[in-house]
């Protein structure tokens, strides 16, 4: 193979860069829930906890997804279980224009896109950076997931305006518009593995000569994928890091995609505030979620990953234990400083969180992140029903809001007394504690 300094541009850039567009093109529907969700309950008068059970139910299949779908890509190739899920989006968010009945929703929303999305989650991007990278991995799962991000900057303005006028149908065609129209450049430039291309992964030095030779990280075995996810979940599941990881992972779950990305927009409508506003507000969200997301990758790449996650977590929380007292039908400038913060924070989770799944899993550790962020998901869907239940029960979501930021707390403790210690692959005989 030849070395990585031989080629002006490393092969794996190319990789990442259409990883880059494949999550944004994904990443359509994440800002949809919140700006549909007015107006389907104008059209056929569904209540906040109906259409909250869709998005819990695209949660959480977007979480157990995941973790099949990285052993999925190791068994498959990357390429076809990508082209896939971005197939999966665009027929789920397309066929919702033709819903009239409730179930249908949760039939769209709930099992077409949330099968695609989990087979496009985080763990994709930490599929991509430790397939292909060596040097820079936690840069580049930073890079990787601050697509998702640009996807909801790019579409949720969209979004909102198409929703408004003409209606929310354009807008769930403009998903899938985006969706299936990376699928042409994910076939053609998404290679599976270095080896595909004849390179070793970037940052990889040449192997000498006599040296035995490994299969590349994340080139797992050819066994069948939900065996495989099984086996590993099995071997983490005695790692108190698992559960420690499974633990904060459900926090930040609950309090991004869950809540705040599910029932921003509706709270700032019961302030007065228009849904067009609030969205602009969630998109502001986004741009800095791409800055916060990315120096995060580098901070992880220098600093203790546990220590970043506790800072995180608990800039989290202060933030949602203010905002009650910040929403209103104007946006005010502590408006701003929250959503600035709120960016910077909302997923600057993932690349310390991958980065300890991999130094403590060692070649396991796409899989196990796709574990820990299937409890994100489940964390996220069970705040965005429990939030919807409490809005119909109290007539306002301050309570969630308060409840979110008493977890992050805990989050922040929890993550901050992580031990630092690595396992091996092989599962450790019975009856020995791992």
């Amino acid at each position: 193979m030849r070395a990585t300094n031989n080629r002006p541009l490393h092969p794996a850039w190319i990789v990442a860069a259409v990883a880059f567009l494949a999550l944004v093109g994904a990443a359509g529907f994440r800002a949809a829930p919140g700006v549909l969700m007015v107006p389907l309950q104008q059209e056929f008068g569904w209540s906040t906890t109906v259409l909250s059970a869709a998005v819990s139910i695209n949660l959480v299949l977007f979480g157990l997804t995941a973790p099949f779908a990285a052993a999925l890509m190791e068994r498959f190739g990357i390429r076809k279980v990508t082209a896939l899920a971005l197939v999966l989006i665009g027929m789920g968010s397309a066929l919702t224009v033709l819903v009239n009945q409730s179930w249908q929703i949760l039939l769209t929303w709930g099992l077409l896109i949330g099968l695609g999305t989990g087979s496009m989650a985080l763990v994709f991007a930490a599929t991509i950076a430790n397939t292909w990278f060596v040097k820079s991995r936690g840069l580049v799962i930073g890079i990787l997931t601050a697509g998702s991000a640009a996807g909801q900057l790019v579409f949720l303005p969209f979004i909102a305006v198409l929703a408004q006028d003409p209606g929310w149908r354009q807008a769930s065609l403009l998903i899938a518009a985006g969706a299936l129209a990376v699928v042409p450049l994910v076939l053609k430039f998404l290679k599976n593995s270095p080896a595909d291309v004849g390179v070793l992964p970037y940052g990889a030095e040449p192997a000498e000569p006599g040296t035995p030779t490994h299969a590349p990280d994340g080139a797992g075995p050819r066994t069948n994928a939900a065996v495989r996810a099984l086996q590993v979940l099995r071997r983490a599941s005695r790692v108190r890091t698992f559960w420690a990881l499974v633990a904060g992972f459900a926090i930040c779950g609950a309090t991004t995609n869950g809540l705040i990305g599910t029932h921003f927009i509706p709270s700032a409508h019961d302030h007065g505030m228009a849904e067009t506003t609030a969205a602009g507000l969630l998109a502001v969200v986004g741009i800095f979620d791409i800055v916060g997301t990315i120096a995060s990758g580098w901070l992880t790449d220098r600093f203790n990953p546990r220590i970043l996650l506790a800072v995180y977590y608990q800039f989290r929380g202060i933030g949602l234990l203010v905002l009650p007292l910040l929403l209103s039908a104007e946006v005010r400038p502590s408006m701003i400083v929250f959503v600035v913060i709120y960016g910077l924070d909302w997923v600057a989770t993932v690349p310390p969180t991958a980065a300890i799944c991999r130094e403590t899993f060692g070649a396991d550790g796409s899989v196990v992140f796709g574990w820990v962020f299937a409890a994100h998901q489940l964390g996220a869907a069970a705040a965005a029903l429990g939030a919807g239940a409490i809005r119909d029960a109290t007539g306002q979501y301050t309570y969630a809001w308060f409840g979110a930021a008493a977890m992050c707390t805990i989050a922040a403790v929890i993550s901050a007394t992580i031990r630092k210690h690595a396992v091996s692959r092989e599962p450790a005989p019975a009856g020995v504690p791992s």
